[in-house]
């Protein structure tokens, strides 16, 4: 098990003083069998909790983060960058709502969570409250912001509650075709004229920060990643995943011949891990407490959305509740 010890040496606080040490006991064996943890199962309320925020929170950044490249569908270069990025974003929102359907296996309904978005109550990736300038900014997130997405997710699928692996492989297999496009948009823009190549050059110059942020609190200073690594909702820390980006997209990004605006930035050979400027850790958390560049921008669009699709809920719900006697 996750490091060491009983669940009740390792997890700090009163949450689960109330729980059957017996049930907890097979339920820690089950975890530790690589068994998968269904609705019905047992499982502790601090699972429950845990799974809940996790999952709600990337139901959020799927439907929130559609909303920067959302703003580039009608000005795409060419047709075919419109139809593909359309199609992207489509995909977007439906990660969103199998998400959300996941994280209603939980008991949490959809209308509380989408309530406590809009509300801001319940947090989304901070790298979506960034404004998406120009198409290079675009393409940055279609490639890199959806690669790192690509490492979490895929960790994260071998996790131990079945609903939201089963979404997760869902969801990494259509990620893998934004990612091919993302990659064909930057290539293209690395190859063309050098105003392109600038324009690239300076969203990179913006965006890194944010990345870096993306995968999370150092694990020196997260507050939930023991707990989610024990129990197998998390597969991976938060610096294992931002050390496998990196070496997966550094190598990447130089060979196009651009720079990354952190001159700490280098490969320790001997350890294998990667070497940075440590990020702005308070940046991180006023952006995710509602201060970034376009919270309550994001926040706003969504509010709007939920308004206006109001009478179409209403009228779905309303068509349920008629009993139509069927024909003879």
């Amino acid at each position: 098990m996750y490091g060491g010890g009983t669940i009740f040496e390792n997890i700090k606080g009163t949450e689960l003083e109330n729980e059957d040490p017996g049930q907890l006991a097979a339920f820690e064996a089950r975890i530790d069998r690589g068994e998968k943890i269904e609705p019905r199962d047992w499982m502790p309320a601090l699972y429950r909790k845990q799974l809940i925020r996790m999952i709600e929170q990337h139901a959020h950044s799927e439907i929130i983060g559609a909303l920067p490249e959302g703003t580039w569908i009608t000005r795409a270069p060419g047709f075919k960058r419109k139809m593909a990025l359309m199609a992207k974003v489509q995909d977007e929102v439906g990660h969103a709502q199998l998400l959300y359907s996941a994280a209603e296996t939980l008991g949490k309904p959809r209308e509380q969570m989408i309530d406590d978005l809009i509300n801001g109550k319940s947090k989304y990736s901070n790298i979506f409250n960034y404004p998406a300038f120009t198409w290079a900014d675009s393409c940055f997130i279609s490639w890199l912001v959806d690669a790192g997405a690509i490492v979490n997710q895929l960790a994260n699928a071998k996790g131990s509650y079945g609903p939201y692996c089963r979404a997760l492989d869902r969801i990494c297999a259509e990620e893998s075709f934004h990612l091919k496009y993302g990659h064909h948009c930057v290539i293209y823009l690395a190859t063309g004229t050098a105003i392109q190549r600038a324009m690239f050059q300076e969203a990179l110059d913006r965006w890194w920060a944010p990345m870096m942020h993306f995968f999370g609190p150092s694990d020196n200073i997260s507050a939930h990643t023991e707990t989610l690594m024990r129990w197998k909702v998390k597969m991976a820390t938060n610096d294992d995943m931002r050390n496998q980006f990196l070496d997966m997209y550094v190598p990447k990004i130089w060979e196009l011949g651009f720079t990354i605006p952190d001159p700490n930035l280098r490969k320790n050979e001997t350890t294998g891990r990667w070497e940075y400027t440590e990020p702005d850790w308070d940046e991180f958390k006023r952006v995710i407490n509602g201060d970034g560049p376009c919270n309550k921008e994001r926040l706003a669009v969504r509010r709007i959305a939920e308004e206006r699709g109001r009478w179409v809920r209403e009228a779905l719900q309303s068509k349920q509740n008629v009993y139509v006697t069927p024909l003879a």
